[in-house]
């Protein structure tokens, strides 16, 4: 389809009804999932450690998720991602609501504990697949011209179900217990893979440029061909993602410092993440029309400045303004990571390129965190959280010196 009758109102559906569905899905279970492990009987910690193996579990099935969605094509790795999921968590509802019935009481709730640690590796892994098929669907899918607004909207209507997740989980476990929250998940996950079901094939042509199209490149040969792109743009991306993952919990973690209480830190979170989801669509056509620096730049600085503002903080309405700002600066970001990645990725190889540049994406979301924990182990709070601005500048500064210097698919 050329980019003169191209719209993106005649793929919303079958492109963003999914996505939507599986993070309100996602979004339904991650607050309940620690305080699911701790009344089957783990510990704070083991609990924390469960609901990291999502995390976990996404991140190191990003690169066997290109081979899955090379196999199956990206609609039924999409279809099969989100009815895996299902499957999870019909599993974890199942441990929540019995983990601690019969006369053992104690061992079964070890062996719910295990299901429920289970449920949640596949959840990741299968987050993983979906993600990646969805990304790869839109990016052959969508003309060039559209392809940043196309990919911030999914960044955004992702954003949206994590958002509404909660609140109808919240209603589940009013009439079901905790159990409650897993079902909507369920329900989300299964309804996914319903629509998923209703995207139009992807067709190929049999052959290259060259007229002969020969075998899928590896992710071996992938990573080695596209190695300067790895480790130059992709050391934004990996700052970029360290940015993003430390900002969720610096946020809940200064407001506790100040003496705030749980609500008042849910309030700031929810106020923050809703400009979030306000401002993704205007920044991917800005994207589109003037370039990706347009928006990487000022988005990480603007979340830099604000995380080295707040130890400045001191008055619920401080943090409050600066957390708002933190909240504009990634939602303008929202599907930066994804528009790059389709920009560079090759025609042939798309989906290992893909893999590789997720796993990237995903280790510095994990790694974020853990130097905020570093830092604030080592020096105090207002260190670590000073520490994570600092990577802003640096993926400002990496990201504004290689996007306009590397070629790609896409000509400003």
């Amino acid at each position: 389809m050329t980019s003169e009758r191209f719209s993106l109102r005649s793929i919303a559906v079958p492109a963003f009804g999914p996505a939507l569905l599986f993070c309100i899905g996602e979004g339904a279970i991650l607050p309940v999932v620690a305080l699911t492990a701790r009344e089957l009987g783990g510990s704070v910690a083991v609990a924390a450690l469960v609901v990291t193996l999502i995390g976990l579990g996404s991140w190191f099935f990003n690169l066997p998720a290109s081979l899955i969605t090379l196999k199956f094509g990206e609609r039924w790795a999409i279809v099969g991602a989100a009815f895996a999921s299902g499957l999870a968590l019909i599993a974890a509802a199942l441990a929540a609501q019995f983990g601690r019935a019969g006369p053992s009481g104690t061992s079964d709730a070890g062996a719910g504990l295990w299901v429920l640690a289970a449920a949640m590796m596949v959840v990741g892994m299968a987050s993983s697949v979906f993600s990646l098929a969805r990304q790869k669907y839109l990016t052959e899918a969508v003309p060039v011209d559209f392809r940043a607004r196309a990919l911030s909207t999914l960044g955004g209507v992702s954003r949206i179900g994590i958002f509404l997740g909660p609140f109808i989980g919240a209603g589940a476990m009013h009439f079901w217990g905790m159990a409650g929250a897993y079902w909507v998940g369920v329900v989300g996950m299964f309804a996914a893979a319903a629509l998923s079901i209703t995207i139009p094939d992807l067709v190929y042509s049999p052959t290259g440029k060259d007229g002969f199209r020969g075998p899928e490149p590896t992710l071996r040969s992938v990573a080695v061909s596209h190695r300067t792109v790895f480790f130059s743009l992709g050391t934004g991306i990996l700052l970029l993602s360290a940015l993003r993952a430390s900002r969720q919990v610096v946020i809940p973690l200064w407001a506790e410092n100040l003496g705030l209480d749980a609500t008042h830190a849910s309030i700031i979170y929810g106020l923050s993440g809703a400009v979030d989801m306000l401002v993704f669509y205007p920044a991917g056509k800005l994207m589109d029309r003037k370039g990706r620096q347009w928006v990487a730049i000022p988005s990480t600085l603007i979340m830099g400045v604000a995380l080295l503002l707040i130890p400045l903080t001191s008055t619920f309405v401080s943090l409050l303004l600066v957390s708002l700002l933190i909240g504009f600066g990634n939602g303008i970001s929202s599907g930066l990571i994804m528009t790059l990645g389709a920009d560079f990725s090759p025609d042939r190889g798309r989906g290992q390129f893909l893999g590789i540049w997720r796993f990237m994406a995903d280790a510095g979301g994990t790694g974020g965190p853990v130097l905020l924990s570093a830092v604030t182990a080592t020096v105090s709070l207002g260190a670590g959280v000073a520490a994570t601005g600092v990577i802003g500048f640096a993926a400002a500064a990496v990201l504004g010196v290689f996007i306009p210097r590397l070629k790609h698919h896409r000509n400003y």
